[in-house]
This record gives structure tokens, sequence and C-alpha cells, in this order.
């Protein structure tokens, strides 16, 4: 018996990476999967329909049960086609994976509109369209009388949480707009049965390899035998069990890398100054700075 016996997820960006990896688990662990992946660079130029199918293969070969897509899911129309595929081919959707991203770093002086669009595209418009066609499935099988017992995992990030990285504002601003999209979609969805929550991974991925400052510590050699804390097999068991149908959790953002995870909380008061009638800038100057 898996965990997820039975039940039918999406995996946006399963071709490669954490993605690959949630995909091979969830279909370990019982569930019929959805593979998704457009192909495409990291960049998100360009559109292969080998890495997905790859995955489809070897979980097929696994014994288990997966089908290939490769919509964008920066695409409305895209994100509804997907949906579709997963209800159609296995009879209905329990579990829906954002994880699909690309890079096209920049410093905010010298980034082109093209770098900050597609980025913003690709990362949180890509969260959003699939989850909004997710959503109005799982609300219509709620108000028919039907009981959903549904999830929602997305893909944040260190960058837009708790460690903003210089040369990334398109990939930090989505990856925060994707946490605060989460915490919103939890208390929308609730009532239909649906619960989000979102990881902050840091793992081995061809994404991570391509950041600056930060390949070097990635590619690093793992001797044979010990833990490989950038694995990216290490994010799956905790996207699995947020998926299952046992699991109670939802509006959570949780950082794991390695053998680590933590709870993250969002913006909160660190000091705060009043004052009995209205401010004026000489005030705030002498109270603030």
């Amino acid at each position: 018996m898996g965990t997820l016996d039975g039940r039918v997820a999406i995996i946006t960006g399963a071709g490669r990476g954490i993605g690959r990896e949630h995909a091979l688990l969830f279909a370990r662990e019982g569930a019929s999967v959805v593979v998704n992946d457009l192909g495409g660079g990291n960049d998100g130029s360009g559109a292969d329909s080998g890495p997905a199918q790859e995955v489809v293969d070897e979980i097929v070969a696994a014994g288990g049960k997966a089908v290939a897509n490769t919509d964008n899911v920066a695409s409305w129309d895209g994100a509804a086609n997907l949906v579709r595929e997963a209800i159609e081919t296995f009879g209905g959707l329990h579990v829906l994976v954002n994880n699909a991203g690309i890079l096209r770093d920049a410093f905010i002086a010298s980034m082109d509109e093209s770098q900050w669009d597609a980025v913003i595209a690709v990362h949180l418009k890509g969260h959003a369209a699939p989850l909004h066609h997710a959503a109005a499935y799982w609300k219509q099988l709620t108000k028919a009388g039907e009981t959903v017992s549904a999830s929602v995992i997305n893909t944040a990030s260190a960058s837009g949480t708790f460690m903003p990285n210089a040369g990334q504002a398109n990939y930090g601003a989505a990856k925060a707009g994707i946490a605060a999209l989460t915490l919103v979609a939890a208390d929308e969805l609730e009532r239909y049965g649906v619960r989000v929550n979102a990881i902050a991974p840091i793992a081995r991925t061809r994404l991570t390899l391509a950041t600056p400052g930060m390949g070097a510590l990635f590619a690093a050699e793992v001797p044979e035998g010990e833990f490989d804390a950038f694995a990216p097999s290490n994010i799956s068991p905790l996207v699995a069990r947020l998926a299952a149908a046992d699991c109670p959790l939802t509006g959570k953002v949780y950082a794991v890398q390695g053998g680590g995870i933590s709870e993250l909380a969002g913006w909160h008061d660190v000091s705060t100054i009043e004052t009995d009638g209205p401010w004026t800038v000489d005030i705030l100057r002498d109270r603030l700075g």
C-alpha cells in the first residue's frame, strides 16, 4: 500500500530535476501521474517532448501509471488542457504540484522587459493557471454533492522568501508572489475540500547550477556512500506527504533542503512607532531615521 494509492496527480516541470523526482516517488507511492513538461531550455526557449516521455517510460517500466503532457502552463488554455487530460485519462484529479520554472537572471538596471515577463509568466502565471482550472473542477464536484479531498503543492523559493538573491528580481518577485498565492488559495479553497501548501526547496538542478555564485556549491562532488544534501530526491518525500489524503496541513510554506525542513512565516512586525496626532516629516526623521 502506497501513501498515494488511488490518487491522480499533475506535476508540472516534471521532466527533469526536482519535478522528475516528485513524479517517480508519486508513482512508487501509488499515484497515477500526469508528467507535464514543455521541454524547454533553462530560459524557457524551445520545446522537446522527450523529457516528459522519458519519465513516463521509466514509471511505466516500473509498473506505475503515467502519461506525458507538454502543454505550456503559462497559457490559460494550456493549463485547462492539462487539467482536462488528467481527468479524462485517469478519471479525476486529486493533487496538483506546481513546479515548472525557468531562469532569466539579470540585474534590475540591465534587465529587459522580455526577461521580466518570461519569468513572471512561467512561475507566477504558470502556478495560477493550473490552480484556477483545478480549483474550478473541485468546486464543481463539491457543488454537485461530492466529497473532495484534494491537495495543491506550490513551489516557492528561498530567493523569494528568506534569502533574496541579487540578479534575480524577476525570479524572487515571482516566488514571493507564489508564497502569497498559496496563503490566499488555502483560505479560499478550504470550503471545497482542498488544502494548499508551498515548499521553498534548495537542491541541485539545472537551474541552481546556473545561478551565479551558487553553481560551484551545488556542483561539489559527494563521496560515494555519503548523504548528498543537495540531491533533488530529498525534496520529494515532503511533497508526497502534503499530497496524501490523510494530511491535515494547509496554508503552510516549508523550506526544505537535505535533512532539514523549516516552516516559514511571512511579513511580521519587528518594531512599531506611534504618535498621538498626525505624522510629520520631522517626527519621522527623528523617530524612524
